[in-house]
């Protein structure tokens, strides 16, 4: 275990940065801009996503320093340019967890996660311009399956939800019938446009079950590709081609997977 303290640790991550950007510097990170390091930020951001709910600790670890390192890098140039500093950054951020959280360093008592999470929500549209509206700050590069989340994370706090679980399944069941009608008239259109509710609403009724959709569906696409993986192999254990096997040989395979996961 390193016995640095993390100030230490970001002093001397700050000294490489340094000497990256410095006169003998490197060309390419010397090229950077905080707007060219957006896409490596995403790219990193998803890589410690993925090392994390494997559950995987050297590559989370791993993954958080790239992700520290490029939100410093952004930091830097940010001072460099008269923007500001990352210690403003990270005044105001304490600032702002503060102030939001008025049940712990206040004297405001909370009697409920709900009543936790409308009053969260009324203090950031407070920070924000009085006709901003409820979703201004919702980020516009949300991936749809999480914006769709976000979108009735914040409706539902600001009362406008479906007033119980029966009614939602109901406005479910009746999205799915829309789905079907558009299925069976041919129009690709409305087939498009009626998924699209269904799936919306469908985030909306993992959510009051506590179940976030981009995070099931991610468990559920690396599920498939353990299995697939898993078929693959035991074809080839028994001198199979995979591709050449008709339907059901693949099913007899893919069930004799799924009975030893």
């Amino acid at each position: 275990m390193n016995d640095k303290s993390p100030a230490e640790a970001l002093a001397a991550l700050q000294g490489v940065l340094d000497a990256l950007l410095g006169q003998d510097g490197c060309p390419w990170d010397k090229a950077q801009t905080p707007q060219t390091l957006c896409d490596y930020i995403i790219e990193e951001s998803f890589e410690l996503v993925d090392a994390i709910r494997s559950q995987d600790i050297p590559g989370t670890a791993e993954e958080l320093g790239d992700v520290l390192f490029l939100l410093l890098f952004v930091a830097t140039l940010s001072r460099k340019q008269g923007a500001f500093n990352l210690s403003e950054a990270l005044e105001t951020a304490a600032a702002k967890m503060v102030r939001r959280h008025p049940h712990v360093f206040s004297d405001l008592e909370i009697g409920s996660r709900e009543e936790l999470l409308r009053n969260w929500e009324r203090i950031k549209r407070a920070e924000k311009e009085q006709d901003s509206g409820l979703f201004a700050s919702l980020p516009k590069g949300l991936p749809p399956l999480l914006k769709a989340y976000r979108i009735h994370s914040k409706a539902a706090r600001s009362g406008f939800t479906w007033e119980t679980d029966a009614a939602m399944r109901e406005s479910l069941l009746s999205e799915r019938a829309e789905f079907e009608a558009a299925v069976a008239s041919g129009d690709t259109a409305a087939m498009a446009e009626e998924f699209g509710d269904y799936l919306f609403t469908l985030t909306e009724y993992g959510r009051r079950l506590g179940l976030k959709a981009n995070t099931c569906l991610d468990a559920a696409n690396n599920k498939f590709l353990a299995r697939y993986k898993a078929m693959e192999r035991l074809a080839r254990q028994r001198g199979l081609a995979l591709d050449s096997l008709d339907m059901a040989a693949k099913n007899a395979l893919w069930e004799e997977v799924k009975a030893g996961s």
